[in-house]
Parts: C-alpha cells; sequence; structure tokens
C-alpha cells in the first residue's frame, strides 16, 4: 500500500513515520509513504502557496495551482488511479469503518490543509472526498494525515506480529476493548482476575465478551446501536443491564 501526503511541512511527519509499526511496514516492503513539499509546486520567487480570500475577510487560503501540480506531479508517479482525500473539518469524521475502507485501497493521496482552509476548487474537482478526524480545530491537516495513516497500516496484513491484535482492538468490532493484566499476578495487593489464570479457555473468553460489552455500555453506549452482536452476545448484554440497573 503507498501513501502520498502533500503538506507544507514534510519534517512534521519524521518521528512517527520513523518509529514502531509503521517503520517496520516500511521495513518490511509492505508500506510505501512519500512525502511532498507543496511549495515545490510553487512558479514564484517566493514559493507562495496561500492569498487573501476574495471578498474580504481575516486569513489567508491555500491556493489551488500548487495542488493541482503536486497532484498531477504524484499521479503520473503513480501511474494508477488514487483515492484523493482533503484533511478538512468539513468532511466524513474519521472511525475504524472508513480505515477499513482506507486499507482496501492500493494509493491514497492525502492533501494537508493549512490556514483558513484551501480554495473551493480543490474541494469541487481535485479530491475525491474530504476527512476529519473530529470536531476540534487543528492547526493544520498533518497530524490527522498521521492518525489515518498509523490507524489504516496497523489493519494491512502482515504489518503486525499478531494477526489477532487488530481484530481484537476497541472499536474493531464496534465495541470498546475488554480489560488487559499480565505479570506479575499480584502486586500491592491488586490481583489478576482469577479466571484469567484459570487456563480455562472457555471461560476467559465469556469474561472477556461480558466484560467488553459492559465496559462499551458503561463508557461509549452509542457504540451499541451500530455494533455487530452474536445472539450470545446479546443476551450477555440483557444480563448485564437486569443486575446492573444503573447501567
Amino acid at each position: 500500500m503507498r501513501f502520498d501526503i502533500i503538506t507544507l511541512f514534510p519534517s512534521i511527519f519524521k518521528g512517527p513515520f520513523e518509529e514502531s509499526i509503521i517503520k517496520r511496514a516500511r521495513q518490511k516492503n509492505i508500506l510505501e509513504i512519500h512525502l511532498h513539499n507543496l511549495r515545490d509546486f510553487t512558479t514564484d520567487a517566493h514559493r507562495t502557496t496561500d492569498d487573501v480570500p476574495f471578498g474580504g475577510g481575516g486569513g489567508m487560503v491555500m491556493k489551488v495551482e500548487p495542488v493541482y501540480r503536486a497532484l498531477a506531479y504524484v499521479k503520473k508517479q503513480l501511474k494508477e488511479e488514487a483515492k484523493v482525500i482533503l484533511l478538512s473539518p468539513q468532511g466524513r469524521t474519521f472511525n475504524q469503518n472508513i480505515a477499513l475502507e482506507l486499507m482496501r485501497q492500493k494509493n491514497i493521496i492525502l492533501i494537508c490543509g493549512r490556514y483558513e482552509g484551501v480554495d473551493e476548487r480543490v474541494r469541487m474537482y481535485l479530491v475525491d472526498e474530504e476527512i476529519s478526524i473530529g470536531d476540534y480545530v487543528l492547526s493544520g491537516g498533518e497530524i490527522a494525515a498521521m492518525v489515518i495513516v498509523d490507524a489504516v497500516t496497523r489493519l494491512i496484513p502482515g504489518v503486525l506480529g499478531n494477526e489477532r491484535s487488530a481484530k481484537e482492538d476497541s472499536f474493531y468490532r464496534g465495541l470498546l476493548d475488554y480489560p488487559q493484566y499480565t505479570r506479575p499476578a499480584e502486586f500491592m495487593g491488586w490481583e489478576v482476575p482469577e479466571v484469567l489464570r484459570s487456563g480455562n479457555h472457555q471461560k476467559i473468553k465469556e469474561w472477556r465478551t461480558r466484560k467488553m460489552l459492559e465496559r462499551t455500555l458503561q463508557r461509549r453506549p452509542d457504540l451499541l446501536r451500530k455494533a455487530r452482536l452474536s445472539p450470545e452476545e446479546k443476551r450477555y448484554l440483557e444480563e448485564i443491564k437486569k443486575s446492573d440497573p444503573k447501567l
């Protein structure tokens, strides 16, 4: 899989993309990431990428011409189809389902917005869709691009050492994860639940399922409206609700 990222600040990506899972995926040639400095696609001496908005108002707006040239260059390098995404607060809110959608793409181009936004013609004519990572204000789309690359990368087959890890992550099935413990079994009087030390895999599976449902009900009940629950999980959920009227 290949990501091409168009940005005014390519050096921002240095740390996150040279560590941990993303670094290993790149070393295995499972993942390619190419950074493109938008200033390289300007034509004036000052390498101008923004200008004042038509109609007046505060702030600056990213120009359409450099973005157009950058996209043309990247697409020429790819020589095949790519999904073009503008990181924008006006886009679909990113979640695990969108990460799964994107994982099925071979090539993705991410455009990082800055300043007061981009010329509307970028939205109208140059991108396939817009994605937001949440209802808050960031200085630019770079952090959003990092989030998307990380979330999508861990879903690519062969990236994680244990293929079960991604499938058991919070949100993969629309639920929060169950509690996790490791050695020592007792610390400061705080003990690991006995069931997890029992060796009874069926009971451990049931305990984890119940805890996953209980935690989601307590912290993110909205997720349960869309979660894909089996008949057994639905039964567990009803039992949990009856056992604690506060939930």
